[in-house]
């Protein structure tokens, strides 16, 4: 017996030498399979909950466990957890005064990163309200349809955007959407009232009561209700809204949990809160953890790591643009001397992922892939360079993927990624946009009746199990961490006078992460390119993102039998003036629309020429 116990106790010893023999990742492995059963077992007792436990209380759960402990710091100023629980009880009831709110309403934000967006998102949830997060970079049209898809009730905005809001004030008079301009104070208004806008001055909300609301104001909520609306862009080339339900809002502010982020941690974020990797993985994510977030309105590369220096940042957000920046600024010597252990994120390059690790240090750096809309994600636990994630048993039985159209890929090769829509994995799709949705559904592909998420991603699989992202395809293209809709664009472009038609596709710039928008034109008769008109009309009409950096003028637009504009052979020659014939044009920030020029192409490709 002594015998058999002896040989029990040994291959115990030697199991954990043979499981890392025949996986070295086995460690990590186990360790992100417990994380996810728990998350997991989490999400499952919130769906049990009467009445439903949001993040909301999760944060009212946080003021009561460290009320005095920092949760926003701001250029200066420090607000903490029981702060911004006040602060937002106050913004509820002033708002609540002057607005007809009922639950299951929704309301837009519009402004840029403060700590007033997260009183106001705290104020709404109070209110049992949905909130859609505008993009303030868009305008006239396209914000117009962000409300047609949401159904918005009401407008919170800030000064900084009062402009934006009064140019298409008539269009949402006609919607009945109230507007409210947030902290402004009545002699800022600078004389008339403008009709249709309304003041929730600092003094109006610092009147208001501090007291908790009631809770039965959020009572009739389900796990599956919404509470966010986040925009994408896409091929129709107006905004579409995605649904994010609590379900979904819970799950995806679980991932600074599987990155290992602990309440102990300082987060900085200056991503755009109306993207899902600002708000919800970042500031919600923050939450969930009970961490304390360094808000900053905007990207500073010169800043970045004195601002991570100054305030013991820890945890750093990233899309793959800033590590490229950061990479660029200028080596210093205390480029090491700082306490970031940790850069969680999407899309950085193999090449600058090595060259950040090597200037930097050893920060763990956690890359993760998926969609806003999307039901399938993955996440590089592992650190290893390039990948996007990394599958295993627990991932596979969540989500059912493959990749292939029809015809499954096997590992190694590069397919297209579709994940398969379940109650396990779920796909809501967007906002009063059915078409859309559908668009995005793609039916029986590998047995009758199944229906599958098209990712429009072309991925692949190693034989170790880490996926690595390839490239995007259809109508859209990303441009500095934004996604470009080139329908949008090309409707915008055949607006000025000289142009017959627009075909926008992105290329490749050498040394910059996605692609960089491009238009082949053709012009009316007898007209000329009109440079000036054209950069004029881009400059108000869309976002810098968006704008092409380079045109092409061309006789006529080849198509397809279906009539289809063709952009294969325009992405692959690139803005190469050498290579083509045709007449070029290139983007300059403070000239507009100028010819191109070798010389011009050179610094590009050479790098001296920043775009």
């Amino acid at each position: 017996m002594s015998m058999f116990l002896y040989t029990i106790l040994a291959g115990l010893a030697i199991l954990p030498l043979f499981l890392f023999l025949r996986n070295p990742y086995f460690v990590q492995d186990l360790r992100y399979t417990i994380t996810c059963i728990f998350i997991g077992l989490r999400i499952e007792s919130i769906k049990r909950s009467k009445p439903l436990y949001t993040m909301l209380d999760c944060f009212l759960d946080k003021v009561k466990k460290h009320p005095d402990k920092q949760f926003i710091v701001f250029e200066g100023s420090c607000f903490t957890y029981r702060d911004v629980d006040l602060q937002s009880n106050k913004i509820a009831r002033a708002l609540s005064l002057d607005a007809v709110l009922e639950e299951g309403d929704t309301v837009a934000l519009l402004m840029g990163n403060e700590p007033a967006y997260v009183f106001a998102w705290l104020a709404l949830a109070k209110l049992g309200c949905a909130a859609a997060l505008l993009n303030y970079n868009i305008r006239s049209k396209s914000l117009m349809q962000c409300f047609s898809c949401c159904g918005a009730k009401v407008l919170l905005t800030s000064s900084e955007f009062r402009g934006v809001v009064e140019e298409v004030l008539p269009s949402l008079r006609e919607q009945s959407v109230s507007v409210f301009v947030l902290g402004q104070e009545e002699q800022e208004e600078g004389g008339a009232r403008v009709e249709g806008v309304k003041t929730l001055s600092s003094g109006k909300i610092q009147q208001a009561s501090d007291q908790p609301l009631d809770p039965q104001l959020r009572s009739k909520a389900t796990i599956k209700s919404p509470t966010l609306y986040i925009y994408t862009s896409g091929t129709t080339g107006l905004p579409k809204a995605a649904v994010i339900n609590h379900e979904r809002m819970t799950l995806a502010a679980s991932m600074q949990a599987i990155a290992g982020v602990t309440r102990d941690d300082v987060i900085y974020i200056y991503l755009p809160l109306y993207h899902t990797a600002g708000f919800v993985m970042g500031l919600v994510g923050a939450i969930e953890r009970g961490n304390t977030v360094i808000l900053r309105r905007k990207f500073s590369a010169s800043q970045f790591w004195d601002d991570c220096r100054k305030y013991n940042v820890t945890v750093i957000q990233y899309i793959g643009e800033i590590m490229r920046y950061l990479c660029n600024t200028p080596k210093k010597d205390n480029d090491r001397q700082h306490k970031v252990r940790l850069a969680l994120g999407n899309g950085i390059r193999a090449d600058t992922w090595s060259e950040f690790l090597e200037r930097f240090g050893d920060i763990r750096i956690c890359e993760c892939y998926g969609a806003t809309e999307g039901n399938v994600g993955f996440v590089n636990y592992i650190g290893k360079v390039g990948a996007i994630g990394r599958e295993n048993f627990i991932h596979r039985h969540i989500f059912t993927y493959c990749r292939g159209f029809c015809v499954k890929v096997p590992k190694g090769e590069t397919g297209l990624l579709v994940a398969k829509i379940s109650s396990r994995a779920p796909f809501s799709g967007y906002a009063k946009s059915p078409q859309q949705t559908e668009r995005k559904k793609l039916k029986d592909v590998f047995v009758k009746g199944d229906q599958y998420f098209n990712s429009g991603d072309l991925l692949r699989i190693d034989n170790e199990g880490f996926v690595y992202f390839m490239d995007r395809i259809g109508d859209t293209f990303r441009w500095k961490g934004e996604n470009v809709a080139t329908t949008e664009v090309s409707d915008n472009l055949i607006m000025v006078e000289c142009i017959e038609e627009a075909n926008v596709y992105g290329v490749k710039v050498p040394g910059h992460e996605g692609r960089i928008g491009m238009a082949a034109l053709t012009l009316k008769d007898n007209m000329e390119f009109d440079s000036k008109a054209t950069y004029e009309h881009v400059k108000t009409s869309l976002p810098s993102y968006s704008r092409p950096r380079f045109i092409r003028i061309q006789n006529s637009l080849d198509v397809t039998g279906t009539f289809k504009m063709m952009k294969v052979k325009l992405v692959n020659e690139g803005f190469n003036p050498s290579v083509i014939r045709d007449r070029l044009f290139y983007l300059e920030d403070k000239e507009g629309y100028i010819p191109m020029t070798q010389e011009i192409y050179s610094s590009i490709t050479d790098g001296k020429l920043r775009l």
